[in-house]
């Protein structure tokens, strides 16, 4: 298949000319500005604002001590970035983050995340998908395979009823074997970069797996197979906080000797 080369010698140029490093160590594709990454979080999130109600202010207070413990600990060029924390009033128990430091919780993850040290554990996977550059990677990662799908289908006269249904099936794949596991990666990416930033803010990273255990217990079973699924399960999750654990309690042990000891408290 000679068309192929082409194509790959271009996909590795373009690797090699947009190779960066997460904070774990691995390797990832980033083809677009902080700049345009940052615009497009500044848009979502004030779309999101315009869309759903805030919360009550003793709600926001609680949330942002407890981001300011964390952003307090972070990198110099992240903590100086304008963190902007909002909570909304919104049942479902979610949170995210952005790049350019906008982050949002729903106070249905103040009904999971029980205690402040829980929810130091979600927002610290919130910083971490910013930290990581997530963002970044997936919408790079989505533009590099459209791109390699839609040469292939030039190069090889997919055009016909047989070749679109065979496109198809390469969709099909490209999402179960690209799109998914990388937002896996990046979810269990996040869970150990914000297990160690709450542990070197003092909060206590164990209870990042009883936060784990409370959304088993609220999700009912009603999740999809991991292999479908854009996150790991809830077990899987847990597995990989455990895993990390030993050193998450001796940052911690530290943090809490060197007069770390957030005490926010909870509306």
């Amino acid at each position: 298949m000679r068309w192929l080369r082409p194509f790959a010698i271009t996909a590795l140029c373009a690797s090699l000319a947009a190779c960066s490093t997460s904070p774990t160590g691995r390797s990832q594709l980033l083809l677009l500005s902080d700049d345009q990454l940052n615009e497009m979080g500044q848009q979502a999130f004030a779309q999101y604002q315009q869309d759903v109600p805030p919360a009550d202010q003793a709600s926001l207070r609680y949330v942002q001590c407890i981001t300011d413990a964390i952003v307090e600990v972070l990198p110099g060029e992240q903590r100086n970035l304008d963190w902007q924390v909002r909570v909304f009033k919104a049942e479902q128990p979610n949170a995210f983050a952005l790049p350019g430091g906008y982050m949002g919780v729903n106070t249905g993850m103040l009904n999971i995340a029980t205690t402040q040290d829980q929810l130091a554990s979600v927002v610290g996977h919130e910083i971490g998908h910013v930290l990581a550059r997530h963002a970044n990677e997936r919408a790079s990662t989505q533009n590099a395979t459209s791109l390699g799908l839609s040469v292939i289908s030039s190069a090889s006269g997919m055009q016909t009823p047989g070749g679109q249904q065979l496109m198809g099936v390469l969709g099909l794949g490209a999402q179960y074997g690209i799109a998914l596991p990388f937002s896996r990666r990046h979810e269990s990416e996040a869970d150990i970069i914000g297990l160690d930033l709450m542990a070197q803010a003092g909060f206590d990273p164990r209870q990042s797996v009883t936060l784990w255990e409370n959304m088993q217990a609220a999700s009912g079973g009603g999740a999809p197979p991991a292999w479908m699924s854009t996150h790991p399960s809830q077990g899987q999750r847990i597995e990989g906080l455990q895993a990390n654990m030993d050193s998450a309690l001796a940052t911690y042990e530290q943090a809490r000797s060197s007069g770390r000891t957030p005490n926010c408290q909870r509306p």
